[in-house]
């Protein structure tokens, strides 16, 4: 971590000159932009099958990826995109290789970023090293952003629906 001026552990770098002038786009990964499981969705062949290891042993993860996911890409053009996801990396890391294969996204933030609070994993977007008043949140959980509602933009919860239209309705 990075630390700023009030010695807060900041989680990003400051900006490069490519996004020196773009506003903070922070993107949530399950249920927002995918969902997984390890079983397969009856009637919905994976879009991206990755393996994990969990208790030492590998795992079949099966993710649907929600329709006009590649919107990132229009995304990236204006936006600094930031993925941040309360699932642990190692699972997320694999994920994103594969849904963001030109890598547009600028950085990656995971469990281990995220503050413990009430029982949930809470995205603390003081955290990032940015001023608020230029970063928003996509996350289909409002309990995640609860620290920075006002920069909250909610999405509704995503499962297998291939007639969603909501990553459009954002752009």
């Amino acid at each position: 971590p990075f630390k700023n001026e009030t010695s807060r552990n900041i989680h990003l770098p400051p900006k490069s000159n490519e996004n020196k002038n773009k506003k903070t786009l922070i993107l949530d990964l399950d249920e927002t932009l995918v969902h997984s499981g390890f079983t397969i969705v009856p009637n919905h062949p994976p879009d991206i099958t990755i393996n994990v290891e969990i208790e030492n042993k590998i795992h079949n993860v099966y993710i649907l990826v929600r329709p006009r996911a590649e919107c990132i890409e229009k995304m990236s053009k204006r936006y600094e995109i930031v993925m941040f996801t309360a699932s642990l990396s190692k699972y997320a890391n694999p994920l994103l290789d594969k849904l963001d294969s030109k890598k547009l996204c600028s950085f990656r933030l995971f469990r281990e970023h995220c503050s413990f609070i009430n029982n949930a994993y809470v995205k603390d977007l003081k955290n990032l090293g940015r001023d608020m008043k230029d970063v928003i949140i996509v996350d289909n959980s409002p309990v995640t952003y609860s620290l920075n509602v006002e920069n909250g933009f909610p999405i509704k919860t995503w499962i297998d629906d291939i007639t969603d239209r909501e990553l459009i309705k954002i752009i």
